[in-house]
């Protein structure tokens, strides 16, 4: 744009006569330079936020709204119970382990028959066990034979100290009635006085003797019923090894604990099974009970003593918590449960069958369906739908037991409140989505 200079004076001859007073430069209008710089920064942000909204990795993200399953919180009653599936196991299982090992020699029964106790199953041979056994035999056998000699002369040693014993009483007698009769004699002078003297010096000695194999007697009757005892007590005791090995000999015939059904009992005649070995088993026949796994974050919610029940050709069963196995393996724990009533007929080992344990009393409270969301929030947060259905916030809430249908809700939601209850696979990081309407 040109600018025109005025001049300073004009001359009343020089002044356009018509129209020309209306060519003026005319100042053109501008905003201050701080007004632009804050009308720019606003726009950058506004572009900026539009960006950041509909970028898939910012705290929003768009999802077709019939691709999400949303569900009402309602106010209802709940069943605090959590399914099973559990594994059919006999009630008693015995194990049938070799105590010696050996070459089979003969099969007697085939796997799944029934048995009685005492009933035998194989026969199993071991000639180096055999020789050893005689050999204890052998050994067991001088030993008893030498203490039993020994315990002989024991008992003669006894009856001799007896009956010097005896003789020695008997000689006391004697010289008493001998001085008994010279006594009066001797004071009347019709006997000697040596001859007295020599029968009270006899009397003295036969009681000194007497008194002597007395105190004798009874230090040996107390040393020799000391030894007598020990050497029976050894004696039992080589019994005893004699029967163990005797014992072991005859484990070679291998039978029945218990009566019930033989399984897993798959040896061959001739194979060759290593001491302990584990042959087979024994099942008790006509009970069992059921084994189920659960998940680790019910192991301080599950107690013994906890009912459940099996549904079974319309009839319903009821067990008990009997045993828990605490051991967590791949994230699960197990627990034994026994009918109490009776069980479930023609059921097999192996079987699988849906149980429901209870795990507490019914009570009524606010519900949200349960779903595969539980796994990604924990419980500690959820997607919560507007009032308009156009939006899901996230939300921290409090959820607490659940069952196969339902979580309880203890703080956080409403009833009459709507959620997302599908997978949130991909949404951890999601504060807002847009739920777009089709």
């Amino acid at each position: 744009m040109s600018v025109v200079s005025m001049p300073s004076e004009t001359k009343p001859s020089d002044r356009p006569r018509s129209g020309g007073a209306m060519d003026r430069v005319v100042a053109r209008r501008t905003l201050p330079p701080r007004m632009k710089i804050a009308l720019g920064a606003a726009g950058a942000i506004a572009l900026l936020s539009v960006v950041w909204f509909y970028m898939p990795g910012g705290s929003s993200q768009t999802l077709p709204a019939d691709r999400v399953a949303i569900s009402t919180v309602t106010q209802g009653r709940f069943d605090d119970f959590l399914p099973l599936r559990a594994r059919v196991t006999p009630l008693i299982t015995v194990y049938l382990d070799a105590i010696e090992g050996g070459r089979v020699e003969e099969v007697l029964v085939e796997d799944g028959a029934t048995v009685q106790k005492g009933q035998l199953l194989a026969r199993l041979s071991n000639a180096e066990l055999q020789l050893s056994v005689l050999a204890r035999q052998t050994e067991v056998t001088q030993q008893l034979n030498s203490m039993r000699s020994q315990e002989l002369a024991l008992s003669q040693n006894r009856l001799t100290n007896s009956r010097a014993l005896l003789e020695a009483d008997l000689d006391l007698k004697k010289a008493q009635r001998q001085y008994e009769r010279e006594a009066p004699l001797a004071a009347r002078g019709f006997v000697a006085g040596r001859t007295f003297a020599d029968t009270r010096d006899d009397v003295a000695y036969q009681r000194e003797r007497h008194a002597v194999l007395a105190r004798t007697q009874r230090t040996d009757e107390r040393l020799q019923t000391s030894q007598l005892s020990q050497l029976r007590a050894s004696a039992d005791t080589l019994q005893s090894s004699l029967a163990v090995a005797r014992a072991s000999l005859e484990a070679l015939s291998l039978r029945a604990p218990v009566a019930g059904t033989v399984s897993a009992f798959s040896i061959q005649v001739g194979q060759s099974m290593a001491r302990g070995e584990r042959l087979g088993q024994i099942d008790s026949p006509g009970r069992n009970k059921l084994v189920a796994g659960i998940d680790e974050f019910y192991l301080p919610r599950v107690q013994l003593g906890q009912t459940a029940t099996v549904d079974w050709n319309g009839k319903s069963y009821r067990m008990k918590v009997a045993k828990i196995y605490p051991t967590v393996r791949n994230g699960q724990f197990e627990i034994d449960l026994q009918f109490l009533n009776g069980e479930p007929p023609q059921i097999q080992r192996g079987q699988t069958l849906q149980v429901k344990l209870t795990l507490g009393d019914p009570v009524r409270a606010r519900l949200i369906p349960n779903g595969s969301f539980y796994n990604d929030t924990g419980g500690a947060w959820l997607f919560v739908v507007t009032p308009d259905g156009s939006e899901a916030v996230k939300r921290a809430v409090r959820l607490g037991r659940r069952n196969a249908d339902y979580i309880e809700i203890l703080d956080g939601l409403e009833p009459g409140e709507k959620v997302l209850t599908s997978p949130y696979t991909g949404l951890a990081d999601k504060d807002r989505l847009v739920l777009e309407q089709k």
